[in-house]
């Protein structure tokens, strides 16, 4: 493998029943790189996040998360990664303090490493001032901000943000998406941004698209416009696909 990949996903397949969610879906996350997995609602994105962070085991197929791997170094894969839902996941009656430092604490992190940590967090992702304030006080954008913070404590290579920004204005969007992007800059982490928001995305930006479980798809938004003959990644997405998402 790679060692510069931060997620390699080879050949996952898994079926709820008798339907067929993933069907022998690879991908790669490279350190420093940002990723997104495009695919409308039911494409299989959340079914592909749920088997990377270990909440379902694919009947096929294997996971590396900084060359760890998921089933037989389970421990190690896991510490490697940050995860933002789709769900907001933070409580809603506590200040941003307070979850940031339950968080470490889940997370075994020693109290003084915590408090700088948080500290430096806090000041990272725009949240000074609001410490002390409760969640459910917070705009959508700054809720997202602590779900990120949080996510980034232990300080993983690898970042998983599934559908980060729905719900939110497009101004909390863009600056949410430059946020997490600076991320892979600055920090040099890799991120997997799962999302069906085409505006979301840059030209250089790495793109699989993924169709009914299957990736149909992968290069940068510049190569697969190139390829097919297009202007942008929606119409890309509408010529595989077949329809129009929002």
């Amino acid at each position: 493998m790679n060692a510069q990949l931060a997620l390699d996903v080879e050949q996952i397949s898994f079926s709820y029943g008798q339907t067929e969610a993933l069907k022998q879906a690879s991908l790669q996350v490279s350190a420093g790189s940002f990723v997104a997995l495009l695919g409308a609602n039911g494409a299989g994105k959340t079914t592909l996040f749920s088997i990377v962070t270990g909440l379902y085991s694919p009947k096929q197929g294997s996971v590396l998360v900084n060359g760890h791997g998921l089933r037989t170094d389970t421990m190690s894969a896991l510490a490697s990664m940050g995860v933002v839902f789709q769900r907001s996941t933070v409580d809603m009656d506590l200040s941003v303090l307070q979850n940031l430092r339950y968080a470490a604490d889940l997370q075994g992190i020693p109290r003084a490493d915590a408090k700088l940590r948080i500290h430096a967090g806090i000041e990272q992702h725009g949240l000074s001032g609001l410490e002390k304030r409760k969640i459910g006080a917070l705009s959508g954008g700054q809720r997202r901000r602590v779900e990120l913070a949080r996510a980034l404590l232990h300080r993983p290579t690898l970042l998983l943000l599934d559908e980060p920004t729905v719900g939110l204005d497009l101004q909390s969007r863009s600056e949410f998406v430059s946020h997490v992007k600076s991320l892979c800059t600055d920090e040099g982490t890799g991120v997997l941004w799962a999302t069906h928001l085409m505006d979301e995305l840059d030209t250089d930006d790495d793109v699989y698209i993924l169709d009914h479980g299957q990736v149909i798809e992968q290069g940068t938004v510049s190569e697969l416009t190139q390829t097919h003959g297009v202007e942008d990644i929606s119409a890309v997405f509408n010529k595989l696909v077949g329809s129009k998402v929002s």
